[in-house]
């Protein structure tokens, strides 16, 4: 994932599906881009410029239970975090991706089917020069009895802790090393989202969760797990909301130097986080990946130099 040079998709590839809370069927296609494009998604029933809807948590307009995004037209992108995840997770850093809808299709429920897309595509190397966002300083960010915090660290680390009252969930942390290769794919990416079976009717009497199932959910009644086949490992429920962590702060717009730290996080504390981080300058710096910065001091050296051996 920190790779010294940015990336791009050798060729497109295509996947259909539903989204999670419209329900309505979707058409996706990642396409390869050329380098500093970054991310954009792109929307091919408004098409032109004003469906194009850059990957930046300032388009972030909407963080419930998913996370939207609209750019300056008013056009909008939901669901971003499984697709974003996949490309952070798989360290893609252009990519157009097209959809003739407004929402991202939900697969089932993780970001496996994007990772396998990607995988299926290839992944070309640009020979351009890398950067990342280097936390120099902790930033925290709180709201009750969550908080959501980056400190200074050589490589991107996720420690998430996840504390819910239906029994079957309860208390779970997950600490990752996501800077190792293979470590996202492995670990995080075929985590689902869940729901408890209590919660179900009252989201969609408000629009959401339409196309929701036990194809593309883990749902939940107490000690309960509904679906036929069980979780896919014990710790599936925080391994989603570190997925969910890494699409959301993929939206930083690079690869991150830094280590993640959430208590009962979600999308909006996420983007909040991100925010902060970037209202103040002095907490971060951009550095280019496999070059030694010019005479780092202390902790920063330390950082520097680790930075440049990935």
């Amino acid at each position: 994932m920190l790779q010294s040079s940015q990336t791009t998709l050798r060729a497109s590839v295509t996947t259909t599906g539903v989204g999670l809370h419209s329900g309505r069927p979707v058409r996706m296609t990642m396409r390869p881009a050329a380098a500093n494009t970054g991310i954009i998604f792109h929307r091919t029933d408004i098409g032109g410029r004003a469906g194009d809807v850059p990957a930046r948590f300032d388009n972030v307009h909407s963080t419930k239970l998913s996370t939207c995004m609209r750019n300056d037209a008013g056009t909008e992108v939901c669901t971003v975090e499984h697709v974003m995840a996949a490309l952070y997770g798989l360290g893609i850093d252009n990519v157009v991706v097209e959809l003739d809808g407004k929402e991202a299709p939900i697969k089932d429920g993780s970001a496996l089917a994007f990772v396998d897309m990607i995988l299926k595509a290839g992944i070309l190397d640009l020979g351009v020069a890398r950067k990342a966002l280097r936390i120099r300083r902790t930033v925290k960010v709180a709201e009750g009895n969550k908080s959501a915090a980056l400190h200074p660290h050589a490589g991107f680390r996720i420690r998430c802790e996840i504390d819910f009252d239906a029994e079957a969930i309860s208390r779970q942390i997950k600490d990752v090393e996501l800077s190792v290769p293979g470590v996202f794919a492995t670990q995080v990416a075929d985590a689902r989202t869940f729901v408890r079976k209590a919660d179900i009717e009252m989201l969609q009497k408000n629009g959401l969760a339409l196309g929701g199932s036990l194809d593309n959910a883990v749902v939940v009644d107490g000690s309960e797990i509904l679906n036929p086949d069980g979780l896919r490992t014990a710790d599936e429920f925080v391994r989603h909301k570190a997925l969910d962590v890494v699409g959301d702060l993929s939206l930083a717009g690079y690869p991150i130097l830094g280590r993640f730290d959430g208590l009962r996080m979600g999308h909006a504390l996420n983007n909040r986080l991100l925010t902060a981080l970037f209202d103040e300058p002095d907490a971060y710096e951009i550095v280019t990946l496999g070059r030694r910065a010019v005479e780092p001091a202390g902790e920063t050296r330390r950082l520097a130099a680790a930075a440049a051996a990935f």
